[in-house]
Protein backbone atom coordinates (compact mmCIF):
# COMPACT_ATOMS: atom_id res chain seq x y z
CA UNK A 1 0.00 0.00 0.00
CA UNK A 2 1.17 3.43 -0.87
CA UNK A 3 1.90 5.90 1.46
CA UNK A 4 -0.21 9.39 1.63
CA UNK A 5 2.29 12.05 0.64
CA UNK A 6 -0.72 15.03 0.67
CA UNK A 7 0.58 18.39 -0.72
CA UNK A 8 -0.56 21.78 -1.26
CA UNK A 9 1.70 23.33 -4.01
CA UNK A 10 -1.43 25.20 -5.95
CA UNK A 11 -1.50 27.39 -2.78
CA UNK A 12 1.73 28.84 -4.00
CA UNK A 13 0.42 30.52 -6.91
CA UNK A 14 -1.25 33.11 -5.11
CA UNK A 15 -4.86 34.19 -4.15
CA UNK A 16 -5.73 35.50 -7.15
CA UNK A 17 -5.87 32.04 -8.51
CA UNK A 18 -8.69 30.92 -6.35
CA UNK A 19 -11.52 31.59 -3.63
CA UNK A 20 -11.40 29.64 -0.29
CA UNK A 21 -14.94 28.10 0.02
CA UNK A 22 -16.83 26.18 1.81
CA UNK A 23 -18.44 23.06 1.05
CA UNK A 24 -22.46 21.70 1.15
CA UNK A 25 -23.83 20.83 4.44
CA UNK A 26 -25.72 17.73 3.14
CA UNK A 27 -28.58 16.21 4.80
CA UNK A 28 -27.36 12.39 4.34
CA UNK A 29 -23.49 10.90 3.15
CA UNK A 30 -24.22 7.44 1.31
CA UNK A 31 -21.34 5.84 -0.33
CA UNK A 32 -22.58 4.79 -3.16
CA UNK A 33 -18.66 4.11 -4.93
CA UNK A 34 -15.35 4.13 -3.98
CA UNK A 35 -12.50 3.41 -6.10
CA UNK A 36 -10.48 1.48 -4.18
CA UNK A 37 -7.41 0.38 -6.72
CA UNK A 38 -6.59 3.93 -6.94
CA UNK A 39 -7.04 4.96 -3.00
CA UNK A 40 -4.46 2.31 -2.40
CA UNK A 41 -2.39 3.91 -5.17
CA UNK A 42 -2.08 7.10 -3.40
CA UNK A 43 -2.21 6.03 0.18
CA UNK A 44 -6.13 6.55 1.73
CA UNK A 45 -6.59 2.62 0.87
CA UNK A 46 -7.13 2.03 4.47
CA UNK A 47 -9.56 4.73 5.44
CA UNK A 48 -12.62 2.90 6.70
CA UNK A 49 -16.15 4.34 5.75
CA UNK A 50 -16.74 6.71 8.55
CA UNK A 51 -13.29 8.26 7.57
CA UNK A 52 -14.02 8.10 3.89
CA UNK A 53 -17.29 9.99 4.69
CA UNK A 54 -15.44 12.15 6.36
CA UNK A 55 -13.45 13.35 3.67
CA UNK A 56 -15.34 13.36 0.90
CA UNK A 57 -18.89 13.59 1.94
CA UNK A 58 -17.80 16.22 5.04
CA UNK A 59 -14.66 17.61 3.40
CA UNK A 60 -12.96 17.49 6.56
CA UNK A 61 -9.14 18.22 5.06
CA UNK A 62 -6.74 15.76 4.56
CA UNK A 63 -3.89 16.37 6.94
CA UNK A 64 -1.22 17.94 5.18
CA UNK A 65 -3.00 19.65 2.29
CA UNK A 66 -5.18 22.51 2.19
CA UNK A 67 -7.04 23.44 5.09
CA UNK A 68 -10.05 24.53 3.22
CA UNK A 69 -11.05 23.65 -0.54
CA UNK A 70 -10.19 25.96 -3.40
CA UNK A 71 -12.42 27.48 -5.78
CA UNK A 72 -10.48 27.75 -8.62
CA UNK A 73 -10.47 30.79 -11.46
CA UNK A 74 -10.69 30.44 -14.73
CA UNK A 75 -12.19 32.07 -18.16
CA UNK A 76 -13.14 30.10 -21.19
CA UNK A 77 -14.28 29.54 -24.85
CA UNK A 78 -17.64 27.42 -24.46
CA UNK A 79 -19.03 26.61 -28.19
CA UNK A 80 -16.61 29.21 -29.43
CA UNK A 81 -17.99 32.32 -27.77
CA UNK A 82 -15.98 34.09 -24.70
CA UNK A 83 -16.94 33.69 -21.66
CA UNK A 84 -15.30 35.88 -18.37
CA UNK A 85 -17.74 34.46 -15.90
CA UNK A 86 -16.64 30.95 -15.21
CA UNK A 87 -14.86 29.25 -12.49
CA UNK A 88 -15.56 26.29 -10.53
CA UNK A 89 -19.33 26.81 -10.04
CA UNK A 90 -20.29 23.86 -8.09
CA UNK A 91 -16.96 22.17 -7.72
CA UNK A 92 -13.32 22.99 -6.42
CA UNK A 93 -10.12 21.47 -5.35
CA UNK A 94 -9.92 19.61 -2.34
CA UNK A 95 -7.00 18.61 -1.66
CA UNK A 96 -3.58 17.64 -3.49
CA UNK A 97 -0.79 14.45 -2.97
CA UNK A 98 1.80 12.75 -4.63
CA UNK A 99 1.54 9.15 -6.03
CA UNK A 100 4.27 6.43 -5.52
CA UNK A 101 6.66 7.95 -8.59
CA UNK A 102 6.04 11.35 -7.06
CA UNK A 103 3.24 12.86 -9.74
CA UNK A 104 1.41 15.48 -8.61
CA UNK A 105 -2.49 14.42 -8.21
CA UNK A 106 -5.40 16.96 -7.88
CA UNK A 107 -8.78 15.30 -5.70
CA UNK A 108 -11.46 17.53 -7.05
CA UNK A 109 -15.17 17.53 -6.72
CA UNK A 110 -18.19 18.08 -8.48
CA UNK A 111 -21.55 18.82 -6.51
CA UNK A 112 -20.02 20.51 -3.50
CA UNK A 113 -22.21 23.52 -3.30
CA UNK A 114 -22.19 26.82 -4.55
CA UNK A 115 -19.49 28.76 -4.89
CA UNK A 116 -18.52 32.67 -5.73
CA UNK A 117 -18.90 31.46 -9.79
CA UNK A 118 -21.87 29.31 -9.15
CA UNK A 119 -23.81 31.83 -11.74
CA UNK A 120 -27.20 31.56 -9.77
CA UNK A 121 -27.16 27.41 -10.25
CA UNK A 122 -27.30 25.08 -7.10
CA UNK A 123 -23.94 24.22 -6.88
CA UNK A 124 -25.16 20.53 -6.89
CA UNK A 125 -24.80 16.88 -9.22
CA UNK A 126 -27.88 14.71 -9.49
CA UNK A 127 -26.91 10.81 -8.62
CA UNK A 128 -27.63 10.06 -12.20
CA UNK A 129 -24.73 12.87 -13.57
CA UNK A 130 -22.19 10.90 -10.87
CA UNK A 131 -23.31 7.80 -12.32
CA UNK A 132 -22.71 8.39 -15.85
CA UNK A 133 -19.22 10.26 -14.65
CA UNK A 134 -18.25 6.64 -13.09
CA UNK A 135 -19.25 4.86 -16.46
CA UNK A 136 -17.66 6.82 -18.57
CA UNK A 137 -14.08 7.59 -16.48
CA UNK A 138 -14.11 3.51 -15.84
CA UNK A 139 -14.56 2.73 -19.06
CA UNK A 140 -12.33 5.59 -20.49
CA UNK A 141 -9.53 4.16 -18.62
CA UNK A 142 -10.15 0.73 -19.64
CA UNK A 143 -9.81 1.72 -22.89
CA UNK A 144 -6.38 3.06 -22.89
CA UNK A 145 -7.81 6.84 -22.52
CA UNK A 146 -5.65 9.27 -20.13
CA UNK A 147 -8.74 10.13 -18.40
CA UNK A 148 -9.23 11.74 -14.68
CA UNK A 149 -10.77 8.88 -12.16
CA UNK A 150 -13.53 8.86 -10.55
CA UNK A 151 -12.67 7.71 -6.85
CA UNK A 152 -15.92 8.73 -4.84
CA UNK A 153 -19.38 8.70 -4.94
CA UNK A 154 -21.87 9.70 -2.11
CA UNK A 155 -25.69 10.07 -2.41
CA UNK A 156 -26.16 13.10 -0.67
CA UNK A 157 -30.48 13.12 0.57
CA UNK A 158 -31.29 16.22 -1.48
CA UNK A 159 -33.98 16.71 -4.64
CA UNK A 160 -32.83 18.53 -6.96
CA UNK A 161 -34.71 20.64 -9.51
CA UNK A 162 -33.63 20.16 -13.09
CA UNK A 163 -35.33 20.85 -16.81
CA UNK A 164 -33.76 18.01 -18.52
CA UNK A 165 -34.18 14.79 -16.25
CA UNK A 166 -37.01 14.19 -14.92
CA UNK A 167 -37.17 16.41 -11.76
CA UNK A 168 -37.05 16.05 -8.47
CA UNK A 169 -34.44 14.00 -8.60
CA UNK A 170 -31.33 12.66 -6.04
CA UNK A 171 -28.48 14.48 -5.41
CA UNK A 172 -24.75 13.33 -4.76
CA UNK A 173 -21.06 14.46 -4.87
CA UNK A 174 -18.50 13.60 -6.94
CA UNK A 175 -15.08 13.31 -6.43
CA UNK A 176 -12.20 12.94 -9.02
CA UNK A 177 -8.73 11.94 -9.45
CA UNK A 178 -7.13 14.04 -11.80
CA UNK A 179 -3.34 14.73 -12.81
CA UNK A 180 -4.34 18.61 -13.00
CA UNK A 181 -7.49 20.84 -12.66
CA UNK A 182 -5.28 23.62 -14.84
CA UNK A 183 -7.29 24.74 -17.75
CA UNK A 184 -6.55 26.40 -21.25
CA UNK A 185 -9.11 28.55 -19.54
CA UNK A 186 -6.75 29.28 -16.46
CA UNK A 187 -4.28 30.68 -18.77
CA UNK A 188 -6.64 32.95 -21.12
CA UNK A 189 -8.07 34.41 -17.74
CA UNK A 190 -4.76 36.10 -17.49
CA UNK A 191 -4.17 36.95 -20.59
CA UNK A 192 -7.66 38.72 -20.54
CA UNK A 193 -6.71 40.90 -17.21
CA UNK A 194 -3.56 41.54 -18.87
CA UNK A 195 -1.59 39.44 -15.64
CA UNK A 196 2.12 38.87 -17.96
CA UNK A 197 3.23 38.27 -14.20
CA UNK A 198 0.20 35.62 -13.36
CA UNK A 199 1.24 34.26 -16.96
CA UNK A 200 4.50 33.78 -16.43
CA UNK A 201 4.23 32.24 -12.57
CA UNK A 202 1.19 29.57 -14.08
CA UNK A 203 3.59 28.66 -16.93
CA UNK A 204 6.84 28.35 -14.34
CA UNK A 205 4.52 26.79 -11.91
CA UNK A 206 2.95 23.92 -14.76
CA UNK A 207 6.57 23.01 -15.96
CA UNK A 208 8.08 22.74 -12.61
CA UNK A 209 4.96 20.32 -11.48
CA UNK A 210 3.81 18.35 -15.10
CA UNK A 211 6.49 18.80 -17.42
CA UNK A 212 9.91 18.97 -15.05
CA UNK A 213 11.64 17.83 -18.19
CA UNK A 214 11.17 21.21 -19.90
CA UNK A 215 13.13 22.77 -16.64
CA UNK A 216 14.81 26.02 -17.89
CA UNK A 217 12.35 26.64 -20.70
CA UNK A 218 9.29 28.69 -20.92
CA UNK A 219 5.56 29.20 -22.38
CA UNK A 220 6.80 27.87 -25.78
CA UNK A 221 8.09 24.60 -24.40
CA UNK A 222 5.01 24.44 -22.15
CA UNK A 223 3.01 24.95 -25.59
CA UNK A 224 4.61 22.08 -27.56
CA UNK A 225 4.48 19.64 -24.90
CA UNK A 226 0.62 20.24 -23.71
CA UNK A 227 -0.13 20.28 -27.72
CA UNK A 228 1.44 17.48 -27.96
CA UNK A 229 -0.08 15.72 -24.91
CA UNK A 230 -4.02 16.95 -26.03
CA UNK A 231 -3.34 15.62 -29.49
CA UNK A 232 -2.10 12.10 -27.47
CA UNK A 233 -5.56 12.02 -25.70
CA UNK A 234 -8.23 13.18 -28.71
CA UNK A 235 -6.39 10.26 -30.69
CA UNK A 236 -7.25 7.54 -28.18
CA UNK A 237 -10.61 9.08 -27.89
CA UNK A 238 -11.31 8.34 -31.49
CA UNK A 239 -9.92 5.10 -31.04
CA UNK A 240 -12.27 4.14 -28.02
CA UNK A 241 -15.18 5.91 -30.30
CA UNK A 242 -15.81 8.02 -27.64
CA UNK A 243 -17.93 11.85 -27.71
CA UNK A 244 -16.77 13.83 -25.03
CA UNK A 245 -19.89 16.38 -25.64
CA UNK A 246 -18.60 19.67 -24.30
CA UNK A 247 -15.00 20.38 -25.29
CA UNK A 248 -15.00 23.88 -24.61
CA UNK A 249 -11.72 25.46 -23.10
CA UNK A 250 -12.32 25.58 -19.51
CA UNK A 251 -12.68 21.23 -20.45
CA UNK A 252 -8.74 21.12 -21.63
CA UNK A 253 -6.54 20.79 -18.78
CA UNK A 254 -2.95 21.95 -19.51
CA UNK A 255 -2.00 17.58 -18.56
CA UNK A 256 -4.42 16.64 -21.23
CA UNK A 257 -6.31 14.13 -19.49
CA UNK A 258 -10.22 14.05 -20.38
CA UNK A 259 -12.29 15.13 -17.96
CA UNK A 260 -15.64 16.93 -16.85
CA UNK A 261 -17.98 14.59 -18.48
CA UNK A 262 -21.93 15.79 -19.10
CA UNK A 263 -23.45 14.36 -22.10
CA UNK A 264 -20.99 11.73 -23.44
CA UNK A 265 -21.64 9.19 -25.60
CA UNK A 266 -19.70 6.04 -27.42
CA UNK A 267 -20.31 5.58 -30.86
CA UNK A 268 -22.21 2.74 -32.01
CA UNK A 269 -21.26 2.45 -35.19
CA UNK A 270 -18.77 4.59 -37.10
CA UNK A 271 -20.29 8.20 -37.82
CA UNK A 272 -18.26 11.26 -37.90
CA UNK A 273 -21.22 13.69 -37.43
CA UNK A 274 -22.87 11.76 -34.43
CA UNK A 275 -22.85 14.20 -31.53
CA UNK A 276 -23.48 13.78 -27.74
CA UNK A 277 -25.11 16.78 -26.15
CA UNK A 278 -28.86 17.86 -27.71
CA UNK A 279 -27.87 20.86 -27.78
CA UNK A 280 -24.97 20.83 -30.12
CA UNK A 281 -27.19 22.18 -32.92
CA UNK A 282 -24.26 22.77 -35.05
CA UNK A 283 -22.20 19.73 -34.69
CA UNK A 284 -19.57 21.54 -33.32
CA UNK A 285 -18.35 18.66 -30.99
CA UNK A 286 -19.56 16.05 -33.00
CA UNK A 287 -16.92 12.76 -33.01
CA UNK A 288 -15.27 14.02 -36.04
CA UNK A 289 -14.68 17.38 -36.06
CA UNK A 290 -13.07 16.42 -32.05
CA UNK A 291 -9.50 17.00 -32.65
CA UNK A 292 -10.63 19.64 -34.58
CA UNK A 293 -11.68 21.29 -32.10
CA UNK A 294 -8.61 20.50 -29.52
CA UNK A 295 -6.42 22.04 -32.19
CA UNK A 296 -8.70 25.11 -31.58
CA UNK A 297 -8.16 24.88 -28.00
CA UNK A 298 -4.93 24.35 -28.11
CA UNK A 299 -4.44 27.59 -30.68
CA UNK A 300 -6.86 29.65 -27.69
CA UNK A 301 -3.88 28.40 -25.45
CA UNK A 302 -1.17 30.10 -27.89
CA UNK A 303 -2.97 33.22 -27.93
CA UNK A 304 -3.46 33.26 -24.29
CA UNK A 305 0.68 32.75 -24.03
CA UNK A 306 1.20 35.34 -26.69
CA UNK A 307 1.75 38.36 -23.60
CA UNK A 308 5.12 36.54 -22.23
CA UNK A 309 6.08 35.44 -26.35
CA UNK A 310 6.73 35.71 -29.68
CA UNK A 311 4.51 34.39 -32.43
CA UNK A 312 7.47 33.37 -33.76
CA UNK A 313 8.27 31.33 -30.76
CA UNK A 314 5.01 29.79 -30.53
CA UNK A 315 3.64 28.38 -33.73
CA UNK A 316 6.48 25.57 -34.40
CA UNK A 317 5.24 24.21 -30.94
CA UNK A 318 1.59 24.92 -31.77
CA UNK A 319 2.21 23.08 -35.14
CA UNK A 320 3.46 20.00 -32.94
CA UNK A 321 -0.08 19.03 -32.51
CA UNK A 322 -1.46 17.77 -35.89
CA UNK A 323 2.14 15.40 -36.27
CA UNK A 324 1.26 14.24 -32.86
CA UNK A 325 -2.42 13.47 -33.43
CA UNK A 326 -1.76 11.34 -36.81
CA UNK A 327 1.15 9.35 -34.88
CA UNK A 328 -0.71 8.59 -31.57
CA UNK A 329 -4.07 7.26 -33.41
CA UNK A 330 -1.78 4.82 -35.55
CA UNK A 331 -0.53 3.62 -32.23
CA UNK A 332 -4.12 3.89 -30.00
CA UNK A 333 -5.44 2.11 -33.02
CA UNK A 334 -2.79 -0.50 -33.57
CA UNK A 335 -2.44 -0.90 -29.98
CA UNK A 336 -6.67 -1.51 -29.61
CA UNK A 337 -5.98 -4.29 -32.43
CA UNK A 338 -3.34 -5.95 -30.30
CA UNK A 339 -0.55 -5.54 -33.38
CA UNK A 340 2.80 -4.84 -33.06
CA UNK A 341 3.53 -1.69 -35.12
CA UNK A 342 5.66 -1.25 -37.94
CA UNK A 343 8.59 0.71 -37.63
CA UNK A 344 7.64 2.31 -40.85
CA UNK A 345 4.76 5.08 -40.28
CA UNK A 346 3.21 5.22 -43.61
CA UNK A 347 2.29 1.30 -43.14
CA UNK A 348 1.36 2.21 -39.34
CA UNK A 349 -0.74 5.01 -41.40
CA UNK A 350 -2.32 2.82 -44.25
CA UNK A 351 -3.65 0.45 -41.72
CA UNK A 352 -5.48 3.18 -39.72
CA UNK A 353 -6.83 4.76 -42.94
CA UNK A 354 -8.31 1.19 -44.09
CA UNK A 355 -9.65 0.51 -41.08
CA UNK A 356 -11.72 3.63 -40.69
CA UNK A 357 -12.82 3.04 -44.44
CA UNK A 358 -14.05 -0.38 -43.36
CA UNK A 359 -15.93 0.87 -40.94
CA UNK A 360 -17.29 3.80 -42.60
CA UNK A 361 -18.53 1.20 -45.40
CA UNK A 362 -19.73 -1.59 -43.77
CA UNK A 363 -21.34 0.37 -40.45
CA UNK A 364 -20.68 -2.39 -38.45
CA UNK A 365 -20.62 -2.32 -34.23
CA UNK A 366 -17.53 -0.08 -33.56
CA UNK A 367 -16.42 -2.27 -30.52
CA UNK A 368 -16.95 -5.59 -31.77
CA UNK A 369 -14.32 -4.65 -34.90
CA UNK A 370 -11.72 -3.96 -32.56
CA UNK A 371 -12.79 -7.15 -30.32
CA UNK A 372 -13.18 -9.50 -33.63
CA UNK A 373 -9.59 -8.41 -35.20
CA UNK A 374 -7.44 -8.33 -32.12
CA UNK A 375 -4.65 -9.73 -32.67
CA UNK A 376 -5.12 -9.85 -36.35
CA UNK A 377 -7.11 -11.66 -38.52
CA UNK A 378 -5.05 -15.25 -39.15
CA UNK A 379 -7.99 -17.06 -36.49
CA UNK A 380 -10.98 -17.64 -39.25
CA UNK A 381 -12.78 -19.89 -36.95
CA UNK A 382 -13.15 -17.08 -34.68
CA UNK A 383 -13.83 -14.59 -37.16
CA UNK A 384 -16.74 -17.22 -38.70
CA UNK A 385 -18.33 -17.32 -35.27
CA UNK A 386 -18.34 -13.63 -34.23
CA UNK A 387 -21.62 -12.03 -35.02
CA UNK A 388 -19.57 -9.88 -37.98
CA UNK A 389 -18.99 -13.03 -39.32
CA UNK A 390 -20.88 -11.51 -42.59
CA UNK A 391 -19.11 -8.25 -42.10
CA UNK A 392 -15.58 -9.86 -42.11
CA UNK A 393 -16.16 -11.80 -44.95
CA UNK A 394 -17.58 -9.34 -46.84
CA UNK A 395 -16.05 -6.77 -49.59
CA UNK A 396 -16.08 -3.91 -47.43
CA UNK A 397 -13.38 -5.56 -44.98
CA UNK A 398 -11.19 -7.06 -47.37
CA UNK A 399 -8.43 -4.28 -48.01
CA UNK A 400 -8.59 -4.13 -44.52
CA UNK A 401 -7.82 -7.49 -43.31
CA UNK A 402 -5.23 -7.88 -45.86
CA UNK A 403 -3.60 -4.84 -44.35
CA UNK A 404 -3.89 -5.97 -41.55
CA UNK A 405 -2.04 -9.38 -42.05
CA UNK A 406 1.37 -7.43 -42.90
CA UNK A 407 1.66 -6.69 -39.08
CA UNK A 408 2.38 -9.18 -36.08
CA UNK A 409 0.02 -10.00 -33.46
CA UNK A 410 1.47 -9.19 -30.26
CA UNK A 411 1.95 -12.48 -27.74
CA UNK A 412 -0.54 -11.47 -25.33
CA UNK A 413 -3.53 -9.88 -27.39
CA UNK A 414 -5.71 -12.34 -26.56
CA UNK A 415 -4.20 -14.22 -23.70
CA UNK A 416 -6.96 -13.36 -21.18
CA UNK A 417 -10.46 -15.03 -20.56
CA UNK A 418 -12.23 -11.59 -21.48
CA UNK A 419 -11.79 -12.45 -25.28
CA UNK A 420 -13.60 -15.79 -24.59
CA UNK A 421 -16.53 -13.45 -24.81
CA UNK A 422 -18.64 -13.60 -28.20
CA UNK A 423 -19.61 -9.69 -27.69
CA UNK A 424 -17.06 -6.52 -25.82
CA UNK A 425 -18.24 -5.19 -23.06
CA UNK A 426 -19.60 -1.58 -24.19
CA UNK A 427 -21.10 1.16 -22.55
CA UNK A 428 -24.09 2.58 -25.40
CA UNK A 429 -26.56 5.21 -24.44
CA UNK A 430 -29.41 2.41 -24.37
CA UNK A 431 -26.92 0.55 -21.73
CA UNK A 432 -26.49 3.31 -19.63
CA UNK A 433 -29.87 3.94 -19.31
CA UNK A 434 -30.95 0.37 -18.16
CA UNK A 435 -28.26 0.75 -15.11
CA UNK A 436 -29.56 4.11 -14.09
CA UNK A 437 -33.38 2.92 -14.81
CA UNK A 438 -32.60 -0.03 -12.18
CA UNK A 439 -31.13 2.58 -9.11
CA UNK A 440 -34.01 4.72 -10.56
CA UNK A 441 -37.17 2.63 -10.47
CA UNK A 442 -35.82 0.23 -7.34
CA UNK A 443 -32.36 0.96 -6.14
CA UNK A 444 -31.07 -1.69 -7.46
CA UNK A 445 -27.03 -1.29 -7.20
CA UNK A 446 -26.06 -4.55 -8.37
CA UNK A 447 -26.56 -4.20 -12.45
CA UNK A 448 -24.00 -1.32 -12.13
CA UNK A 449 -21.59 -3.14 -10.08
CA UNK A 450 -21.57 -5.86 -12.80
CA UNK A 451 -21.45 -3.37 -15.34
CA UNK A 452 -18.44 -2.31 -13.38
CA UNK A 453 -16.88 -5.61 -12.91
CA UNK A 454 -17.10 -6.56 -16.44
CA UNK A 455 -15.46 -3.15 -17.28
CA UNK A 456 -12.38 -3.97 -15.10
CA UNK A 457 -11.80 -7.48 -16.40
CA UNK A 458 -11.61 -5.23 -19.88
CA UNK A 459 -9.11 -3.08 -18.35
CA UNK A 460 -6.73 -5.92 -17.55
CA UNK A 461 -7.55 -7.85 -20.59
CA UNK A 462 -6.13 -4.42 -22.77
CA UNK A 463 -3.61 -3.83 -20.07
CA UNK A 464 -1.71 -6.93 -18.53
CA UNK A 465 0.85 -6.36 -16.42
CA UNK A 466 4.33 -8.45 -15.84
CA UNK A 467 3.60 -10.76 -12.78
CA UNK A 468 0.09 -11.02 -13.13
CA UNK A 469 -2.83 -8.71 -12.91
CA UNK A 470 -3.17 -5.43 -10.84
CA UNK A 471 -5.61 -5.76 -7.83
CA UNK A 472 -5.60 -9.90 -8.51
CA UNK A 473 -7.61 -11.36 -5.60
CA UNK A 474 -8.11 -7.51 -4.01
CA UNK A 475 -11.19 -5.25 -4.24
CA UNK A 476 -10.77 -2.60 -6.96
CA UNK A 477 -14.00 -0.88 -6.51
CA UNK A 478 -17.00 -0.97 -3.96
CA UNK A 479 -20.63 -0.29 -5.26
CA UNK A 480 -22.92 0.20 -2.32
Amino acid sequence: MTKLRPSRVHEALGPDFFDPVAPADFPETIVRYRNQRWAGKVGLGDLDTDAWVSHFGRFAPIEGSFGQPLALRYHGHQFQSYNPALGDGRGFLFAQLLDAQGRLLDLGTKGSGTTPWSRGGDGRLTLKGGVREVLATTMLEALGVDTSKSFSLIETGEHLLRGDEPSPTRSSVLVRLSHSHIRVGTFQRLSYLNDSAGLERLVAHCIAHYYPALAGQGAPALLGAASEAVARTGARMVAAGFIHGVLNTDNVNITGECFDYGPWRFLDTYDPDFTAAYFDETGLYAFGRQPDALAWTMTRLAEALLPISTPEALEPELNRFWPAFQRELADAVIDRLGLVPSPDADENHALVVAFFRALDDAKPPYEQVYFDLRGGPGDRARLEASPLAAVHAGEAFAPLLEQMAGFSARPDARAHSYFARTRPRTMLIGEVEALWGAIADRDDWAPLKGALGEIEEMREAYTPRPGGLEGAGEENFTVM
